[in-house]
């Protein structure tokens, strides 16, 4: 008896092999609290919503960095975008704290774009650079300390805030989501990114104004690693230096565990959001089953490299 073959395509087959590490997850999880708590809060819906609420500021950053790693391209000045969009955020207060803190990331993101892709600067280098200047110029805002006001209500709302039981920082989350899918799949913005992605020299030649393509890319990534600085003050109740720095690491490896190719041109943002799903449970089941810090480190680590050894190494798409 012939059996049907079932193809998978290069795309997929990182996001299939994330999907089992999630349910691999959730089981050892299961099973450690039914055997020392004799109850399963992994599989209840309080805790899937608090799983998601907390992943939202790490998701929302990670889909505008996305769009920065499909050019083969890298933003390591989100530590500071968040911190910095938080920071000032909470220091103008009112209405004008969230359009301010999104303001931060537009600018930030314009002079990444304008490094990266005008002045032909690694993005590697620039932005490591831009993110230690934010870092000086916080310093030299805060004089070293906290900002002395608080998230406004309405940043708390969006963080903390309910609706229907459904956590508001889980339906930013969810508009974010759409809006890069709208991106990446409806307009030519999208399709350039793919294109540059694959071959920034041929894209070029075929009309693509690559430059400001990737100056876009910077922009939205700008833009989305301080909304979620905002959102994350919020959640705190406040800005505080360093905030961002625990995001940095976790949103490059939801990126790549999501199967979108480090050297660019190929990825799909359903990726994105497993590999994020992915991370946060992975560190919640290392929290409950009390694992020092040292071996949830260790662990942490060993996961996203052999998840990057089985689908990791194949060759850049060209055209």
């Amino acid at each position: 008896m012939n059996f049907p073959t079932i193809n998978i395509s290069s795309e997929d087959k990182p996001i299939l092999i994330a999907s089992g590490f999630i349910l691999v997850i959730l089981l050892i999880g299961t099973g450690y609290t039914l055997a020392t708590q004799g109850t399963m809060p992994l599989l209840t819906v309080n805790y899937l919503l608090q799983q998601l609420q907390s992943g939202a500021f790490l998701g929302i950053a990670a889909a505008g960095l996305m769009l920065v790693i499909l050019h083969g391209h890298i933003d390591l000045s989100i530590p500071w975008t968040m911190t910095a969009a938080a920071m000032m955020a909470t220091t103008v207060g009112g209405e004008l704290a969230l359009p301010t803190g999104l303001a931060v990331g537009v600018c930030i993101g314009l002079v990444n774009g304008i490094g990266v892709g005008y002045l032909r600067v690694p993005s590697m280098i620039f932005t490591l650079g831009l993110d230690s200047a934010m870092r000086g110029l916080m310093v030299a805002h805060t004089g070293g300390y906290a900002p002395a006001d608080t998230a406004t209500p309405f940043m708390r709302f969006l963080a903390s805030g309910k609706f229907m039981g459904v956590p508001m920082s889980v339906f930013v989350w969810a508009f974010v989501s759409l809006v890069i899918v709208f991106l990446l799949k409806k307009t030519t913005f999208g399709k350039s990114i793919y294109a540059t992605g694959n071959n920034e020299a041929a894209a070029y030649l075929s009309g693509i104004k690559t430059r400001r393509v990737i100056l876009g890319a910077f922009v939205v990534s700008g833009v989305c690693a301080a909304l979620a600085g905002v959102l994350l003050a919020g959640y705190s109740a406040k800005a505080y230096q360093g905030m961002g720095n625990a995001f940095l690491l976790p949103s490059i490896a939801a990126v790549v565990l999501g199967g979108t190719h480090i050297l660019g041109g190929k990825g799909k943002y359903i990726g994105t959001l497993i590999g994020v799903v992915l991370l946060v449970l992975l560190n919640s089941v290392l929290s409950i089953m009390q694992m020092p810090e040292a071996g949830r480190q260790v662990i942490y680590g060993t996961v996203i490299i052999t998840m990057l050894l089985v689908y990791g190494r194949g060759q850049k798409v060209t055209s």
